[in-house]
Formats: C-alpha cells, sequence, structure tokens
C-alpha cells in the first residue's frame, strides 16, 4: 500500500487503461499541456502524446458529440468537464444520444464513454459553479453515476468504468484533489453499483455519498463518545443504486438519516427514503431523516455558504432526532 493524492489516483486509473488499451484516449479543457485544471492529468500527455490527449476549445457540446460519435466507432473516450456545471452546455449529447442510442439503435452501438469531473460546491465559486447534478443526471436511464468520496474508491472504480461498454458520468469534487488515502500497488478494480459500509455500528444507519460524507464521518467520531453508534453507508455508484446494504442496515438500527449535498426537492434522498419505507418501512422505528443544502442558489458569502451546506452540527441533530435525544 501506498498513500497518494485523490487526483493522483484519477491520473493513475486513466494512465494504466491508456496502456492497457489503446482505444482509450482523454479529451477535455486543459487536460494536455496544462496538466489538467486540477492535475489531475499530469503527466499523460508526456507519456501518451496529442493523439491520445487531447486539449479543447471551450466547447462541451463539441467534444461531448466527438467522443460519442468516436465511442460509436469503437475508441473509449474519457471527457473531461472542468466542472460538471459546464455540462449542462453538452446535455443535449448526454441525454439524447449516449444515454439512449444504445436502444435506439436496437444494440447495434454502444457508447463506451465516461464523463468526469468535479461537481457540487468548491467554496466561493458562485452559484453557477456549486451545483450538484447526480440527481439530474442519475434520473435519465441509460447512464451509470459513481461518485467516489476517498481515492481508493476513485481509482478502482475509474478503472472499471472506463472498461464499462455502457456511458458513465463519473463525478468528483475540486476540494477531494488534494486528499490522501492508501491505495494498492499495482492493478486493482472495483465493482460498479456495490455500495460499501465505511463504519459499522448499531444505534442508527447513516447514508450518504462523495465529499459530504466526511461530515457524516467527523459526526460519527463525536456522537461514540456520547455512546451512539453509527453505521455509516457509503454509496459509490448512484446509478445503479446499491439498495440491499442499507435495507440490511436498517433492519439492525432501525433509523436512517441521508446526508447529501443537493437541493432538498426531487433527490437521491428522496428516491432512497421511498425505497427504505416501501421494503423496510415495519423495522423504522422513526420517521426517516435527510439532510440536504438549504433550498436556494449556492451563496458567494463564506458566512452565507457556510449555513447553505450541511455540516457536522446538522448530521448531529438529525441522528439525535430520530433518536429521540
Amino acid at each position: 500500500m501506498r498513500t497518494i493524492q485523490f487526483r493522483e489516483a484519477i491520473a493513475e486509473a486513466m494512465s494504466e487503461e491508456m496502456r492497457r488499451d489503446s482505444s482509450v484516449y482523454l479529451m477535455g479543457e486543459e487536460v494536455a499541456e496544462y496538466n489538467g485544471a486540477y492535475k489531475a492529468s499530469k503527466g499523460m500527455l508526456d507519456e501518451f502524446g496529442p493523439k491520445r490527449v487531447l486539449d479543447t476549445p471551450i466547447t462541451e457540446l463539441g467534444f461531448s458529440g466527438i467522443g460519442i460519435g468516436s465511442a460509436m466507432n469503437g475508441n473509449r473516450p474519457i471527457i473531461e468537464f472542468m466542472t460538471f456545471n459546464f455540462s449542462l452546455v453538452g446535455i443535449d449529447q448526454i441525454i439524447n444520444n449516449a444515454a439512449k442510442m444504445r436502444q435506439m439503435s436496437g444494440g447495434q452501438f454502444n457508447i463506451p464513454i465516461v464523463f468526469r469531473g468535479p461537481t457540487a460546491s468548491a467554496g466561493q465559486l458562485g452559484a453557477t459553479h456549486s451545483q450538484a447534478f447526480e440527481s439530474w443526471y442519475a434520473n435519465c436511464p441509460g447512464l451509470k453515476v459513481i461518485v467516489p468520496s476517498n481515492p481508493y474508491d476513485a481509482k478502482g472504480l475509474l478503472k472499471s468504468a472506463i472498461r464499462d461498454d455502457d456511458p458513465i458520468i463519473f463525478m468528483e469534487s475540486e476540494q477531494m484533489y488534494s486528499d490522501k488515502a492508501e491505495v494498492p500497488e499495482g492493478e486493482y478494480l472495483l465493482p460498479i453499483g456495490i455500495a460499501e459500509i465505511k463504519r459499522e455500528g448499531n444505534d442508527v444507519t447513516v447514508v450518504s455519498f462523495g465529499k459530504i460524507i466526511k461530515e457524516a464521518i467527523k459526526a460519527a467520531d463525536t456522537l461514540e463518545k456520547e455512546g451512539i453508534s453509527c453505521e455509516i453507508i457509503d454509496l459509490r455508484t448512484i446509478r445503479p443504486l446499491d439498495k440491499d446494504p442499507i435495507i440490511k442496515s436498517v433492519k439492525k438500527t432501525n433509523r436512517l438519516v441521508i446526508l447529501e449535498e443537493a437541493w432538498p426537492f426531487g433527490n437521491i434522498s428522496t428516491e432512497i427514503a421511498y425505497q427504505l419505507q416501501s421494503k423496510a418501512f415495519d423495522h423504522l422505528d422513526a420517521p426517516i431523516e435527510k439532510i440536504n443544502t438549504a433550498d436556494t442558489p449556492a451563496p458567494y458569502s463564506p458566512a452565507l455558504l457556510s449555513e447553505w451546506l450541511p455540516r457536522e452540527e446538522d448530521v448531529i441533530k438529525s441522528i439525535k432526532k430520530v433518536l429521540y435525544r
């Protein structure tokens, strides 16, 4: 094992797959000469050259469409968005072509493409650069959506995503690129669609994913000192959604709190709450609590942004609420 940064895990995953398969290439804004906007493709231009690490103009609609077309012709593109906020410019290509082409062609065309880049807030970047798009893309049949929370998961899941024959939305965070964790030497893959219990507990189940899960972990550490045992489940993959570990956990703890960095209306938390009341209602000893951002665009003010985002204190409050404490 060795300790590496999140950005290094991303670069390693892409580089290993490009060495393994000549049909894999990386395309996006500043991915080549600048080594990536977040240095997540550092050194790749030197190793693979400008035909496989391609800088593009600021044209998300254009290079998304080029990537989809090349995937239809046997390539496996990795399309990097500087942020998924900018993917809205190319969302027609993603939704109406990448997600639907296999069905509309009667299975004649697979679209083995990965769209990757940061999602959700990244500090004081304003409302148009701070949106979470997991539920948007997860709502579309034909797309798989992955949101890792640490370097180990990021590398193993990205390698699996690149090998997958379906279009994948792979979402990261600008505030996680410098995070460090232990990663095995050599190659490893993680299966898509499998959640993981990050911390075992008996009193309450907390479900989360992406960078905001750190607030759940901090809350669990604090509550442990009060004798409250939290089981934390990291979804890792949003679509397909791995419901079974959540149901199994709730049958043990009888309480569920969902933490998600997204607006409160019509999000992943809402779907999980429905699935649990549908499949494990008799095991719930309290109403399900879900924790989201405020129902407004993200503020620029640091004081307001701190209130807008879910924090450890919000998680603690919700856990105590379902425990009636």
